[in-house]
């Protein structure tokens, strides 16, 4: 498959993948990344096989991936009826206060390392004892209007 852009002809290949046993297909069908003399289809979006959709690139020229935008026709979640449900206070104070502690981080425990995976999980461990601190959870109930 050849696709055109910026007046260039690239070649993709054109690669699907269903599996099943989870009734998953890959649904990008065009170029999610292309620079110089190379066009891939690396970033993917599995879905259900049996549903209504329609995907299609956004290019934002943000990054070198473009973006996909998938609507989903006749999607249903189902409800469920439960009295209490959690809430964050996130304000200006409480942002504030998240900033104010990541500020004050030496991030040693980060740059310590040199695995990519070991950064990474060390910042998430970090940036979420913030968060969970900074943002704390209630319980909240629903309220009931008896007439």
């Amino acid at each position: 498959m050849n696709k055109i852009r910026d007046g260039r002809v690239f070649s993709l290949v054109h690669l699907t993948w269903n599996d099943p046993t989870t009734n998953l297909t890959s649904i990008v069908n065009f170029p999610t990344r292309i620079v110089d003399k190379s066009i891939t289809r690396i970033d993917n979006i599995f879905i259900e096989g049996t549903r209504n959709y329609t995907i299609k690139p956004h290019i934002n020229g943000l990054s070198d991936h473009d973006a996909q935008i998938l609507t989903i026709f006749n999607f249903f979640v189902p409800i469920v009826n439960s009295d209490s449900y959690y809430i964050r206070s996130i304000n200006r104070n409480t942002i504030a206060e998240f900033q104010l502690q990541l500020s004050w981080e030496r991030w040693d425990e980060v740059f310590i390392k040199n695995d990519v995976n070991s950064i990474f999980n060390n910042f998430l461990n970090i940036y979420l004892r913030y968060y969970h601190s900074s943002f704390i959870k209630n319980e909240a109930k629903q309220q009931h209007n008896n007439k």
